[in-house]
């Protein structure tokens, strides 16, 4: 299997749900199956069902999530010298060329994508475009509404 990478921040996030999960949740529909079982008969007791199927989103969920930190690789963006060029795990200050609104963006892994958040995956057509430039390149956005030119503004590189 390939490595996927990830940012630091990433790679805790996925670690901090993975012990609640095995810590908080999974211990919590244990009891909730047992109690159900106690209810007495199973095959008409829909808190037993109920619990059940929670039990298995929550062994897919810490499988999941265990499969990912074992094919991750974790880059601390903050011990990297890029020479001001942009890559994974850099956070891009950029003005749109056409507007002059600006944005900022950080690109991450796939998993920790949030557009809401400013945080962009490696695949996006943004981060693609934008991988190995540097301050003062204008770059072109294969965008779904078209293609957008953005100046770069600033390459930060904060763990």
């Amino acid at each position: 299997m390939k490595k996927v990478p990830l940012t630091v921040q990433g790679a805790e996030k996925l670690r901090q749900e993975l012990k609640r999960l095995k810590n908080e949740e999974r211990p919590r529909v244990i009891n909730a199956i047992a109690e159900a079982r106690a209810h007495g008969d199973l095959k008409e007791n829909a808190e037993y069902h109920a619990a059940r199927e929670q039990q298995g989103f929550i062994e897919g969920r810490i499988q999941e999530i265990e499969a990912k930190l074992s094919n991750a690789q974790v880059i601390d963006v903050s011990k990297l010298n890029a020479d001001g060029k942009v890559v994974f795990g850099a956070t891009v200050d950029l003005v749109d060329e056409a507007t002059g609104e600006g944005v900022s963006y950080r690109i991450v892994g796939e998993d920790e994508a949030s557009i809401k958040q400013g945080l962009v995956s490696v695949n996006s057509p943004i981060a693609r475009a934008l991988i190995g430039k540097e301050e003062g390149d204008v770059v072109t956005v294969k965008a779904p509404s078209g293609d957008r030119e953005y100046e770069i503004v600033e390459v930060r590189y904060t763990g």
